[in-house]
């Protein structure tokens, strides 16, 4: 992947300040390892599972779920899968009938996610969905060693995967909770990981990649309190559910009361499809007020060779020259004409992520590529980047009002 900006920020001494910040902390964050993991006791636990099974469905939320349905629905539309992958990661009961009339429980591997072990939105479903079909060997659970989770599943001798040490649910993609539903459809997990593993030693070793980051997260930082919403204007409808991702990385990890001051803080995420977004939010970022800043995401090649017919229409002649254009050219321009249009008001910060193809190796980068940048920025505007204090708030006046 190639990150170009268009902007400028010249501060060499706070760049190596958090560089060396960051380095520290991959002593203690369990997500920065992830990428160089052993693969072949995913695989063996993929032999294990009958070739009958056709789908698999997690049962999980936010951290969970998403990173694995951002890869998944990725990759997707341009290869060919074997098992197909549903989330059940709302308590909405019409979403919970809708995906349950699409699977045959008996051709369905479930795979319950809940790192505490007692998520009350997974278990909420599970409890739904087992009652319906109760068969130990289409289950899979996903835990921490030592959690309740883990009890039950052995009660029964269901089959366990556990999370990988100080690995936080919104950064655990790359870990067992996204790696396994996804191995099990047929997804490159190597190549993934490979993606992960190179843009990281690009990071880490003075490669191509860290300058652009640590100028872009110093940048966020440095501005936040003007530019405090960052938009990501992704140029592919498979790029969907990794804003939805997105939008949880950035905003769990970042809004937050400082570490050493009693000041909140933050950088709120808005993720947008182009060219869709074009005739709705484009108006806002361009004439709205200035906080916000834009993130384009490209695609090169997308795979899928497909032409404007060379048709005239009667008096419509004023389109002909779209005729014999790929669709791919045809997104790819209008990308680069709202950047432009953008770059014409002087005062947007913006950049651009080009992406060369539709694969595992690519999502892969462009995954740790903003997991990087969140930690960078978390470090530079003094919060803890990992906790959840806000959203533990309301878990807890849940179950209380759950145990009158």
């Amino acid at each position: 992947m190639k990150n170009t900006l268009y902007f400028d920020i010249d501060d060499s001494e706070s760049e190596e300040k958090v560089f060396l910040a960051i380095e520290e902390e991959q002593k203690r964050i369990g997500y920065y390892a992830l990428p160089e993991q052993e693969t072949s006791s995913i695989f063996k636990y993929v032999e294990s599972i009958s070739d009958k099974i056709e789908n698999i469905a997690v049962i999980g939320i936010g951290g969970s779920s998403l990173g694995a349905k951002a890869i998944y629905s990725f990759i997707k539309p341009t290869k060919k899968l074997t098992r197909k992958l549903y989330f059940f990661e709302s308590t909405d009961p019409i979403n919970i009938s809708m995906i349950l009339s699409e699977i045959c429980l008996e051709n369905t591997h479930f795979i319950v996610i809940s790192k505490s072990g007692t998520t009350v939105e997974t278990f909420a479903i599970y409890k739904y969905i087992y009652s319906l079909y109760n068969n130990p060997e289409h289950f899979t659970f996903i835990t921490d060693a030592g959690s309740p989770l883990e009890a039950y599943a052995k009660s029964f001798n269901a089959k366990i995967l556990y999370l990988e040490d100080n690995v936080g649910g919104r950064f655990s993609v790359l870990s067992h909770v996204g790696l396994v539903p996804l191995a099990l459809c047929g997804v490159d997990i190597n190549s993934l990981l490979l993606g992960a593993r190179q843009l990281k030693t690009s990071f880490f070793q003075d490669g191509y990649i860290k300058a652009p980051l640590l100028k872009k997260a110093l940048y966020y930082a440095k501005s936040h309190r003007q530019h405090h919403i960052n938009c990501i204007f992704a140029y592919s409808e498979t790029l969907k559910y990794f804003c939805e991702w997105y939008v949880q990385l950035w905003g769990e990890s970042l809004g937050k009361k400082q570490r050493h001051t009693p000041f909140n803080v933050g950088l709120t995420p808005i993720g947008l499809i182009g060219p869709k977004d074009q005739h709705s939010f484009l108006q806002l970022i361009m004439e709205g007020t200035r906080d916000k800043s834009v993130t384009f995401i490209q695609i090169e090649d997308f795979q899928k060779d497909m032409h404007i017919p060379n048709i005239s229409l009667s008096h419509l002649e004023s389109l002909n020259s779209l005729n014999d254009l790929s669709f791919s050219k045809l997104i790819n321009m209008q990308c680069d004409s709202v950047l432009e249009a953008l770059q014409e008001q002087k005062d947007i910060p913006l950049d651009k992520i080009v992406l060369p193809k539709v694969d595992e190796y690519n999502i892969g980068s462009l995954i740790y590529y903003y997991e990087l940048l969140t930690s960078l920025v978390g470090e530079l505007i003094d919060v803890n980047t990992y906790d959840q204090p806000g959203v533990e708030a309301g878990k807890s006046i849940l179950k209380k009002k759950l145990s009158f």
